[in-house]
């Protein structure tokens, strides 16, 4: 359309801004204005980068298969392997997870801590989630920050670490993101992680409990609680 000389122009819509949104955080006296929004993100089906007092961790709504799948593919993860949740309590962990005594004792021993328990999943865990295996990695992080986003979501977060598949787990957003790239939608920044080493990893789906994984919990110290059991 043209009035006089000027010509009026219809512009396309401005493109979306694809950058990474980072917020850094106290580790110990998270905002509730920052967790909200994250915990937002999650609810929407978006991903969250969030710290635990291990490495990073890529937050998705553990309900949503389509939020977990989105996680398989960023990860480049293969569908045979399941993705971990984390928790923030021993009753979100039951409402997700058939506990043993053994279970509950670990769970009462070292957590929150660096600790997954690999049980067997209830029927309303996604079989996405769970790669079909009927098992599911349950963990409670150590850390305020990781702990007030389940709070704000309202239920389980996905516990994986924010790396591509096979690659090293992060101890910082920067390696986060050097990996992920612009595939996530926020990453809460508390600076390096503490122990800087991926959790331990117990199976007690059997009777007689496996650590599957090495970390900062012994084998011997998990032992000595299962032994008091007399399992």
């Amino acid at each position: 359309m043209t009035t006089g000389s000027s010509q009026v122009q219809i512009l396309p819509p401005a493109p979306r801004d694809e950058m990474v949104k980072i917020l850094e955080i106290r580790p110990n006296a998270p905002r509730a204005d920052v967790i909200t929004e994250a915990a937002s993100t999650i609810r929407a089906g978006g991903l969250v980068i969030y710290p635990t007092e291990t490495v990073y961790g890529l937050g998705a709504n553990a309900r949503s298969a389509k939020a977990v799948d989105k996680i398989f593919k960023l990860k480049g993860r293969g569908g045979g392997k399941p993705i971990p949740i984390a928790v923030n309590s021993l009753n979100m962990a039951r409402q997700v997870a058939e506990l043993t005594p053994a279970a509950e004792a670990l769970f009462k021993k070292f957590l929150p801590g660096p600790l997954m328990i690999v049980a067997k999943a209830r029927p309303n865990v996604s079989k996405i989630l769970t790669a079909g295996a009927g098992k599911v990695g349950i963990r409670v992080p150590n850390h305020q920050v990781a702990l007030k986003l389940i709070e704000f979501v309202g239920g389980p977060i996905t516990a994986t670490s924010a790396n591509l598949s096979g690659k090293p787990a992060p101890l910082t957003v920067k390696e986060a993101l050097e990996q992920l790239g612009k595939n996530v939608d926020v990453a809460l920044d508390v600076g390096k992680c503490e122990l800087g080493v991926p959790s331990t990893v117990v199976d007690i789906t059997s009777k007689r409990p496996k650590v599957l994984r090495r970390g900062p919990i012994s084998e011997e110290e998990i032992r000595k609680v299962l032994g008091k059991l007399k399992l």
